[in-house]
């Protein structure tokens, strides 16, 4: 039995950049997956973007941001079940806080959090395969819609 979705899911993204390296999380639980991407999650109705945002990253992560330009529009969907999500990632300054391997995700998904050089990023599976040059590349030709894509695990 397939599940069918009505109507894509919004989630909005943080791209956070701190002393040169990208906070990273994982897309999957369990150890289901060694997909990373950016930190964030589905948006609650009734709170902005900006709100949503830094309610998820520190559920995520138990950082603190501020929330910046949109840098991404992202979407990716299954086929399989009709799952589409629409993501909107903002570029994000971190206000306080460390990475500890001890905080606990309200929502017990995100249990690896990390921050990843450039150089590191190359060897890692994430989405949207734009990240590096959203982060470190010219501002002026990073993409800023990245066509729907099939989900990856």
């Amino acid at each position: 039995m397939s599940i069918s979705f009505k109507t894509p899911r919004l989630a909005v993204r943080g791209l956070i950049l701190h002393n040169n390296h990208l906070l990273m999380v994982n897309a999957y639980p369990d150890g289901q997956s060694d997909l990373l991407c950016l930190p964030g999650g589905g948006v609650e109705s009734g709170a902005s973007l900006p709100d949503n945002l830094r309610r998820e990253v520190h559920e995520e992560t138990g950082l603190t941001i501020s929330v910046g330009a949109t840098a991404l529009v992202n979407e990716f969907h299954d086929p399989d079940t009709g799952f589409h999500q629409v993501e909107i990632v903002f570029r994000c300054q971190l206000q306080s806080g460390r990475l500890d391997s001890a905080w606990l995700d309200p929502e017990a998904i995100v249990t690896d959090r990390r921050w990843v050089s450039r150089d590191q990023i190359t060897g890692l599976h994430f989405r949207p395969l734009s990240l590096p040059y959203l982060a470190w590349g010219n501002v002026q030709t990073v993409p800023s819609y990245d066509a729907l894509e099939a989900i990856v695990r």
